[in-house]
C-alpha cells in the first residue's frame, strides 16, 4: 500500500504537469526515464528518490518544496491549497490565464479582484 506522503507527492507531480500543459511522455523525456515510471510516481505507487524529485522540480519550474505543501503538518499550510489542487475547473482557469499574454493578463487579474472587492 503506497505511503501518504508519496501519494500527494505524486499527486502535486501530476497537478504541476497538467498546470504547465506537459504530458507523461515529455515529462519522462526530460528527466530520463519511461513514462511508466512518472505514471507510476503520480499513484504513489512508487516513490521519487530525492535526485529524480530534483530533476522533476527544474523540469516542472518549480522548487522541491512545491511538492510537500499542503501536506498535513507542513508550514505554511493553506487550508484551501488542497481543495484548489483537486478541483480541475480551478486548474483549468490557471492554465488558460498563463496562456493569456502578460499585458493582458494583468488587466484581466486587474479586473478580477475589482469583481471580488465588489462581491
Amino acid at each position: 500500500m503506497p505511503h501518504e506522503v508519496d501519494v500527494h507527492v505524486g499527486k502535486r507531480v501530476r497537478h504541476r504537469r497538467w498546470l504547465i500543459g506537459m504530458t507523461q511522455q515529455q515529462l519522462a523525456e526530460s528527466v530520463g526515464i519511461k513514462f511508466q515510471q512518472i505514471q507510476k510516481y503520480e499513484t504513489g505507487m512508487n516513490r521519487i528518490s530525492a535526485s529524480r524529485l530534483w530533476d522533476i522540480a527544474g523540469a516542472l519550474g518549480v522548487p522541491v518544496s512545491y511538492f510537500f505543501e499542503g501536506l498535513a503538518g507542513t508550514s505554511n499550510e493553506d487550508p484551501r491549497q488542497g481543495d484548489l489542487m483537486a478541483d480541475k475547473e480551478a486548474l483549468e482557469l490557471v492554465r488558460s490565464y498563463y496562456a493569456i499574454p502578460e499585458q493582458q493578463r494583468r488587466r484581466l487579474f486587474d479586473l478580477a479582484r475589482v469583481l471580488s472587492d465588489a462581491a
